[in-house]
């Protein structure tokens, strides 16, 4: 840390939990039968082509992620700005293009073994960036640590930290946006449940002939027209911030 308090880092400091790895491995063993029994043609003796190797493909992105966010993404803080690394690249922000940063409650849906409250900065476009381990996982208390940044960070910017109409309209808008895709991927998993319940139930009669189409492309079409229909109703309906209050 300099004089200013300003240099700062925040790496991956404790390790995810063990109920984090077991769900990831029944999650994967699954998607290994699924696709064993796939490239095998189940009951009907149809040999499915692409179902296996798209598969495959995911799973191994979803491993590299995790493993890239865990160990290359991090957050550095100095008095010339704000650098976010992700699992591939990097971003710098001059502290005269920081429009906020605040703290917000990750999306429902997420367990106890991965943070509760994420840190996003905002530039004055509105647009959202999350800043890697700047989370309650990672930081006894995060709103704090905000906090002193914001405080720090004011003799280095032309602009006080003060509020602005426009781009709380459009930060709203965005998270109306954000909120239409959110629940349309979990409609598009929903489907994608009802979808592996329906292509059983053809296995066993020996009807199955396009599983790739049937638990692939109908989640994945049904999922982007709930997500385009919300998100054009949330877009004129903008839900509330989720930004954490002192």
């Amino acid at each position: 840390m300099d004089e200013g308090g300003m240099e700062r880092e925040y790496r991956k400091r404790r390790k995810l939990p063990r109920a984090y790895f077991g769900l990831l491995g029944l999650v994967l063993v699954n998607a290994f039968i699924q696709t064993a029994r796939l490239s095998g043609g189940g009951a009907g003796g149809h040999e499915d082509r692409w179902g296996p190797p798209f598969f495959g493909v995911l799973i191994l992105l979803v491993l590299v992620r995790v493993v890239l966010e865990q160990y290359r993404a991090y957050t550095r803080v100095t008095s010339a700005g704000i650098t976010a690394r992700g699992p591939l690249r990097a971003r710098t922000w001059e502290w005269s293009e920081v429009y906020d940063i605040r703290v917000e409650q990750a999306p429902r849906g997420s367990g106890r073994g991965t943070p509760q409250w994420l840190t996003y900065l905002y530039d004055y476009q509105g647009r959202r960036f999350l800043l890697p381990h700047l989370n309650d996982w990672q930081l006894d208390d995060p709103y704090a640590e905000v906090a002193e940044l914001c405080l720090a960070a004011a003799p280095h910017r032309s602009l006080t930290w003060e509020r602005r109409p426009d781009v709380e309209e459009r930060i709203l808008r965005g998270a109306g946006r954000r909120k239409g895709w959110l629940w349309g991927i979990y409609g598009g998993l929903a489907m994608a449940g009802v979808m592996i319940m329906v292509s059983m139930a053809l296995v066993i009669t020996g009807r199955m002939d396009q599983p790739f189409l049937l638990i692939v492309c109908v989640p994945l079409a049904s999922g982007a027209a709930l997500g385009a229909v919300l998100q054009w109703y949330w877009g004129a309906r903008p839900p509330r911030s989720p930004a954490r209050q002192p």
